[in-house]
């Protein structure tokens, strides 16, 4: 299942989309013991983000997908992958494709006690920059990845 673009404008890639995103948020939720912010977010407000989407579909069906701004280097803004589908390569196969379409420094975070997100950015050679607190209690570790 080769990771392909997703495009929002499309309702039922969209509401695909956010529920494949609910349902991995609320499992890193119980990981972290921390709510999650996308946890509350709507469609539109998916839609809203200036962001840019790979996915990997099951029957057309998108089952995990990566988001990322281009703006100044690469963020990482999400990335999800339904608990259906877990420990089947879908991350790492989405975060090889982002890498292998986009060029320069390549920055994510995630929850710090998220150890197969952490252990994935690690194992694709992203080093740990520090840890920030954006809220009390949630610790969330930074990441980058210098291709320079």
């Amino acid at each position: 299942m080769r990771p392909e673009p997703l495009d929002l404008a499309d309702d039922a890639t969209a509401h695909a989309v956010h529920g494949v995103g609910l349902r991995a948020y609320r499992v890193e939720a119980d990981l972290i013991g921390h709510d999650i912010p996308a946890l509350h977010e709507t469609v539109a407000d998916l839609r809203a983000k200036p962001l840019r989407w790979l996915g990997c579909r099951v029957d057309g069906v998108p089952v995990a997908f990566v988001a990322w701004t281009d703006d100044d280097g690469i963020d990482i803004d999400r990335l999800c992958v339904d608990p259906a589908w877990f420990r089947r390569g879908l991350a790492s196969a989405l975060v090889t494709e982002l890498l292998a379409r986009t060029e320069g420094d390549v920055t994510v975070s995630t929850g710090a006690d998220n150890t197969p997100a952490v252990t994935l950015y690690e194992r694709a050679g992203f080093a740990r920059t520090g840890s920030i607190e954006p809220v009390p209690g949630l610790l969330v570790a930074t990441f980058e990845l210098q291709r320079g």
